[in-house]
């Protein structure tokens, strides 16, 4: 093209500036479209209003045994502690973490749930893998029979007289292995392997692997956020759980610490017997309650942020089938 050629008297430079700038159909409506209305602008306030009241609603419970944990006992029995301490105070702390039967009921708790975790996840993920497969024979009378056990179970006795002629009552295994399998989680890493393309399981036996090269190399490298949710979802159902051992353990060395807590709301464990003496016996019957919760739910609270990009990413991907 020729420098300086005119069109129509216009130069072919000025005329693509002027198409370049100049206002189309689509570009109106599109400046229409990012202009925020009146009634756009309401709604995300109220939106905004509405979810900062639910969080405040949800994160209440919490604040409030924080504040009653850290309160004096005159306060609590008013009912006057809210949101933040009244009569600051740490003696009830104190006296919890220098019990050492507290420390050996929670490092059981740590056990319990590392282990019950590890067998869940081993027994999940195999039984989803194999049961995803359409081809497999029996496929649907697995299927049937872990459904069933959502519905219907063999009752308190039956369960307490097998664990118990198994050899396993008063031991970790009793705790561990009794729910080893959720079947809810069992149906959304099931969901979630379904989904995954059959093309990738073909290509990498075609290159030699084995079913259980594909699963190991393949298919969990994969599925790292449904791994991750339901690690979560198992760790904090073990670490919460205390009628399997309230049920199965009788020697107080074993307890997890929710036995403990457990022990401290229901009265069992007193005062004296945590270390306090006549003049603090009151101050502990306050607030030991919140906080024996406190210090159980800190674990929880430091594992969640770092699963937590992991959490909606595995259940959505679990739940929905194409």
């Amino acid at each position: 093209m020729v420098k300086g050629a005119t069109v129509k008297g216009t130069t072919v430079k000025e005329t693509a500036v002027q198409e370049a700038t100049a206002p189309t159909a689509d570009t109106g409506v599109l400046l229409k479209d990012m202009k925020v209305s009146r009634g756009m602008r309401v709604f995300r306030v109220a939106n905004l209003v509405f979810l900062l009241v639910v969080v405040f609603l949800t994160m209440y419970p919490f604040l409030n045994i924080l504040a009653q944990s850290f309160s004096s006992e005159g306060f609590i029995n008013a009912g006057q502690v809210n949101l933040f301490p009244l009569g600051f105070n740490t003696q009830t702390y104190q006296l919890i973490l220098a019990d050492s039967v507290f420390w050996r009921n929670y490092g059981n708790t740590v056990l319990y749930t590392v282990v019950a975790t590890a067998i869940s996840m081993v027994l999940t993920t195999s039984f989803a893998y194999a049961i995803a497969k359409k081809d497999l024979k029996g496929r649907s009378v697995f299927i049937g029979i872990a459904v069933f056990t959502m519905f219907f179970n063999g009752g308190l006795i039956p369960n307490y007289v097998l664990i118990t002629s198994l050899g396993m009552r008063d031991t970790l295994w009793a705790v561990v292995l009794p729910n080893a399998i959720s079947v809810f989680n069992l149906l959304i890493m099931k969901s979630f392997f379904e989904n995954m393309p059959r093309e990738l399981e073909e290509a990498a036996a075609i290159d030699g692997l084995t079913q259980y090269g594909v699963l190991f190399k393949v298919v969990l490298p994969l599925s790292k956020a449904i791994v991750a949710t339901m690690v979560l979802f198992y760790a904090v159902a073990n670490w919460n759980s205390w009628f399997q051992a309230f049920l199965y353990l009788d020697n107080p060395d074993l307890f997890p610490v929710t036995i403990y807590l457990r022990n401290m709301i229901a009265g069992v464990t007193t005062a004296g017997s945590a270390g306090g003496t006549a003049e603090n016996v009151g101050q502990i019957a306050a607030n030991i309650q919140s906080v024996t919760i406190v210090l159980t739910i800190i674990p929880i609270l430091c594992v969640y942020p770092f699963v937590q990009k992991y959490f909606f990413s595995g259940v959505m991907l679990g739940s929905v089938k194409e």
